[in-house]
């Protein structure tokens, strides 16, 4: 399957295996990808070669994908960071956090980076990206969830921001937009008190958009993908573009980015060439 998706991309029929090698699954149908964390035995917990693994598909993404969808094998969507990651053992082949501390603060600050390259793109103008969440969604997995641009969730999600337990702080890109979705206050709770948001209450702070029982979680995903789907493409890239770029902006200067955004598309719908 993973050879014919391949071929029907246009892609190496390698990415599937790589990908597979590194706990995580990749397929591509038409315009929409699926990335799956492939790591049931351990809850779909994360080590470096996952972070990795998630930046090379982003940076080898087809053009025409439009839709991304993340999610994780069995019944928990990530645990977070495996474990191996805090003994001085590590995980095999990949060292541990001592093994990186001991690179100095540059080192250890662009292993950071490389990692956050994983869910950066995820949020890019020209896709949709979208967490379709069972289960533990714990640490780096509720930060994966929160680098999607939605969140649909199963009855059973259990959200936790784990690092400052660890005596850590999220550095996978969550910070910013869990303080957008829920606000300052009730991102210092979740995070500094370590507690875990439920479905219920995911869905009244803003975390989730849609709850569902988990047996309908696939569906409700493909039926998000489909009507995501049904807007003109470009319109939806350039009005993503400027919803990203509103909170940073005053109500003037939106007001001049959305005009210049509807000039590009008036041309591109009515005018004329030559």
């Amino acid at each position: 399957m993973a050879e014919a998706q391949a071929r029907q991309r246009g892609g190496n029929a390698d990415d599937g295996s790589a990908s597979a090698q590194n706990g995580v699954r990749y397929e591509v149908d038409g315009e929409i990808a699926t990335i799956t964390l492939d790591r049931p035995e351990k809850r779909n917990a994360q080590t470096f070669a996952t972070w990795s693994e998630l930046a090379r598909i982003g940076e080898n993404l087809p053009e025409q994908v439009r839709v991304v969808v993340v999610k994780g094998e069995g019944p928990s969507f990530s645990a977070g960071i495996d474990l191996r990651t805090f003994t001085s053992e590590g995980v095999p082949g990949q060292g541990s956090f001592s093994s990186v501390a001991a690179d100095g603060d540059t080192g250890f600050e662009q292993r950071i980076r490389q990692a956050q390259a994983g869910f950066l793109w995820l949020r890019r103008p020209e896709i949709v990206s979208i967490a379709a969440v069972q289960g533990h969604a714990i640490g780096a997995g509720f930060q994966l969830a929160l680098a999607c641009d939605l969140r649909i969730v199963a009855e059973d999600v259990s959200f936790c921001m784990k690092e400052p337990a660890l005596g850590l702080v999220p550095d996978l890109t969550g910070t910013k937009p869990l303080v957008e979705l829920v606000g300052l206050a009730k991102a210092i709770d979740i995070c500094l008190t370590a507690r875990t948001v439920h479905a219920e209450e995911a869905m009244r702070i803003g975390l989730a958009e849609r709850v569902v029982a988990g047996g309908d979680l696939d569906q409700a995903v493909k039926d998000k993908a489909a009507q995501l789907l049904s807007t003109n493409r470009d319109a939806a890239v350039a009005t993503k573009r400027l919803l990203q770029g509103a909170q940073a902006r005053t109500l003037e200067e939106q007001s001049v980015a959305e005009g210049i955004e509807q000039a590009a598309r008036i041309k591109a719908l009515f005018g004329r060439s030559g």
